[in-house]
Order: structure tokens, then sequence, then C-alpha cells
């Protein structure tokens, strides 16, 4: 008897050790557990990465905060294919180039915010917020006469405060999900790779007015979305019209879906 009384008291004192690991690992599988992030990232406001689509349609945005010297041209690849895109603006850039500003509207090409100067955004005050946005707006819309609805914040940068403010102004904070680093001077194959890649139905995909191997690489990135089927619209015609809701990937989803 004393025996195995002995035994079970070894057998008690090695399970406290492996009941105390066990209990470690189980807890942290629960905290990162994808399931578990899920439900705790949803109750973070998010911008639109993406959009649930029933067909292939997809999204080319340029954002434009300081050089210029390849807007024209990337007007003129767009206009070649029949392609309208989407153009988020600084208000500083504005400033320099208007005649930029009214050669994207004439073409067709859809204009939206990108700030007034390109701050940190999650930094501001919700004034500051407010400020930083609707300044640019009111610059675009003095020269192209059009009501601007779409946001991106700089630097891909936001917070929760960021995010509520723009909404409450009417307008729509705008990712991506697809990004061509064209900014990294990445050369035309590479970034038309990037695109190819990872594009999928709903994808908004980021290019930089300035990139230099941009104008480059567009026609063949613009032909092989077409030849797989695409269609490439401006972004408020990719947002789904209605109630939708934002899943916690950014993905915007019809309501109830």
């Amino acid at each position: 008897m004393n025996k195995y009384r002995s035994m079970l008291t070894r057998h008690r004192r090695l399970l406290g050790p492996i009941a105390l690991a066990l209990a470690v690992a189980a807890i942290f599988w629960v905290v990162n557990s994808p399931a578990i992030v899920g439900v705790s990232s949803s109750a973070k406001e998010l911008p639109i990465y993406s959009v649930q689509r029933d067909n292939k349609a997809v999204s080319l945005t340029f954002d434009a905060a300081w050089g210029n010297e390849q807007t024209q041209p990337l007007i003129d690849i767009l206009n070649k294919y029949g392609v309208k895109a989407t153009f988020f603006l600084v208000g500083e850039w504005v400033d320099k180039y208007p005649e930029s500003v009214k050669a994207l509207a004439d073409a067709g090409m859809e204009i939206g915010s990108h700030s007034d100067t390109h701050p940190h955004m999650a930094k501001l005050s919700e004034k500051q917020i407010i400020d930083e946005v609707s300044l640019c707006c009111g610059k675009i819309e003095n020269i192209t006469g059009q009501e601007v609805k779409l946001f991106r914040c700089p630097y891909g940068e936001y917070d929760d405060q960021v995010i509520t403010t723009i909404r409450n102004m009417g307008i729509y904070p705008i990712q991506w999900d697809v990004d061509s680093l064209d900014w990294k001077d990445l050369g035309a194959e590479e970034i038309t790779k990037r695109i190819t890649s990872k594009t999928s139905g709903g994808s908004i995909i980021l290019f930089h007015n300035a990139g230099t191997h941009t104008p480059e690489a567009l026609p063949g990135i613009i032909e092989y979305l077409l030849s797989e089927g695409y269609s490439i619209v401006p972004v408020s015609e990719l947002l789904l019209q209605g109630e939708y809701t934002i899943d916690n990937t950014g993905r915007m989803c019809p309501a109830g879906a």
C-alpha cells in the first residue's frame, strides 16, 4: 500500500507542472485563436479594404501627394483602355497642380481626398481630422464642381476616432487590399507580378501617381485584368449600395451575409 501511495504522490507532483503547462498553452491558444481574434477585432472601426461582389469587379486607385510627372501619362493609358480609376489627392498637391486636377476630372476619373497636408491622422483631434478632410474636399470641389465622397488616410494609418469621424462626415474611408509597392521604385515586372498574383473580385488596388515604373507596368496589368474577366470600375461603383457590414478584414459585405 505504501508503495502505491508513494507512486501516487510522485504522479501528483509531476501532474502539477504538466497541468500548469497545459493551462498556459490553453490560454495562449484562446488569445491567439483566429476565431477569438476575429471577434475582438470586429469591435475596431475599419476602413473599406475590399468589397464582397458577385462579379469580378475591381478598382485601380492612385495616391497623389508629391510629384506630378507621371499624372498625364497615367491618364493617357487609362483613357486608351477606357478605364476609369480613382485618384486620392492631397490638398497641397491640388494647390500646386490645379491643371492636373482638372485634367483628371475632364478624363472622367474619380477624385477622393487624401487629406490637406498628409499628416498622421491618428495623432489629430476630431476637429483637426475634420479640417484636414474638408479643406482638401473644398479645394477639389472648387476645381471640379464634383462632391468628394471618398477619403484615404495618409500612410494608411488610422484609429477608431479617425474612421468614425470620417463616416460621420458622410464620407467613405477607403484602404486597399492589394499594394503595388510602386513607391519603392520596383521594376514594372515586379509591380505587375504583385498585382496579378494578389487581385481577386472586389479588390482595391493601390498605386501612386509618382511611381517611377507605374506607367510602364499599368498597360500590362489592365490587359491581364480584362483578359481574366475583371471589370475595372471607380471605387464608388465598387462599393455596395444599401445596408452593409465591415468584417474583421475590412471587407465590405451585404448586411446579413
